[in-house]
């Protein structure tokens, strides 16, 4: 697979010193994500509390010496949004780490992290073109166990003004994977195998009765 995908609406390219400036002004036209986290908060180093600056400097940083994976998603020449993936090392910190490490039996090959959609394009699909961008790049890759850590949204109360930065479990289940243990109230441990380019497409299986392409995320 090469660096750049099209879809029906969207393109996607990978994060990288050519594509930092694109991944910069969405980060800027949103307050700096959550305040200033700049996509820092799973990375090894974890995030800078005293100023959005460092964490920017961070990142950048990481991008230059190619420690990043992080799939961009792009309207246009407009990046609108992205999904984080990574070695577990890379993607180092997770949402309730102690509860996850204390059931741990063995590391995934891959983790998927932050999952973020610009204000002004939200429910239009780019959160599932970005996991479909990053789960195509990791075939490429070689595969193997993929585990991501987002919220449950069944049997829970709406969550007015709530983003879910790890992303919906149904989301998630669109491209196979399956709870393998909670690890907070509303969180879970969710995996998929993902085979070589020969054996696996991205794209998610299309549910009974429903046209492709009309499930938005």
């Amino acid at each position: 697979m090469a660096d750049e995908h099209t879809a029906e609406r969207y393109r996607t390219r990978l994060l990288s010193t050519e594509t930092w400036d694109d991944f910069a002004t969405l980060v800027e036209a949103n307050n700096g994500v959550w305040g200033g986290c700049w996509c820092m908060g799973f990375h090894p180093q974890g995030l800078d509390e005293q100023t959005r600056g460092a964490n920017r400097a961070n990142k950048q940083e990481l991008v230059r010496k190619g420690a990043v994976h992080q799939m961009l998603v792009y309207d246009g020449d407009e990046c609108v949004g992205w999904c984080q993936f990574g070695r577990p090392a890379e993607i180092a910190r997770i949402k309730n780490q102690k509860t996850y490490e204390s059931g741990l039996v063995d590391l995934p090959d891959w983790r998927i992290g932050c999952i973020f959609t610009g204000s002004r394009h939200r429910r239009a699909g780019v959160a599932r073109t970005a996991v479909a961008g990053a789960l195509a790049a990791i075939v490429d890759a070689g595969g193997g166990i993929v585990e991501a850590y987002p919220e449950q949204e069944a049997e829970r109360a709406p969550q007015r003004g709530a983003y879910f930065h790890t992303g919906p479990e149904s989301l998630f289940e669109e491209f196979g994977f399956t709870r393998d243990r909670r690890i907070a109230k509303w969180r879970w441990v969710m995996r998929a195998t993902v085979g070589p380019p020969s054996a696996v497409s991205a794209s998610p299986p299309e549910r009974p009765g429903t046209a492709p392409g009309s499930r938005t995320a």
